[in-house]
């Protein structure tokens, strides 16, 4: 379990210069890693960085050690939540807005999707994948698709797509590790 003191270090990595105009917050990150425990594509702590940050190179000396632990301890809590048969819980706010939250949250797990789009839809029926990424897809303000507007502009709807998402993870995470 992350600590307050990780996700500042954290956050105060991803807030750096050059990159922090790009960077995703800690929610953002949180999406990030989740996608790679829960896709078909397990990613490296550099990995994770570049799309997290928005770098194209890394920081001299590379990842910086305390980022590579927490992703790899956030890794593998995911990972041993979903094998013992536990839903994953997005990560709230302790102030601010929760919406905003989730917004980055699922922005990140989308940014990371659509960075392996093939691999997902390579991997398995591409319209299961599809059907189990529409509550992130809505939620994560990538698109301006008016249908994911109007359901995002509905308090009610958007709360139920939030509450699908512990689900769909499940779901995706099965769909991709599960031995047939």
């Amino acid at each position: 379990m992350l600590t307050n003191s990780d996700i500042e270090a954290l956050e105060d990595i991803l807030f750096a210069e050059p990159w922090g105009d790009d960077a995703l917050d800690f929610f953002g990150l949180h999406g990030v890693v989740c996608a790679s425990v829960v896709g078909p594509v397990s990613l490296g702590a550099e990995d994770i960085f570049r799309l997290a940050t928005g770098a194209d190179n890394l920081p001299e000396g590379g990842v910086p050690e305390i980022f590579a632990h927490c992703v790899n301890e956030l890794s593998r809590e995911m990972g041993h939540l979903l094998d013992m048969g536990q839903s994953l819980e997005l990560p709230e706010p302790e102030d601010g807005d929760p919406m905003n939250a989730l917004e980055n949250w699922c922005a990140g797990f989308v940014d990371t999707f659509l960075d392996h789009e093939e691999e997902w839809l390579e991997a398995a029926d591409e319209e299961e994948v599809a059907d189990l990424m529409v509550p992130m897809l809505t939620l994560s303000g990538l698109f301006d698709d008016e249908d994911f507007q109007k359901v995002r502009n509905d308090e009610k709807l958007a709360s139920r797509m939030a509450e699908a998402i512990p689900d769909s993870l499940t779901d995706l995470y099965l769909l991709f590790h599960a031995p047939d």
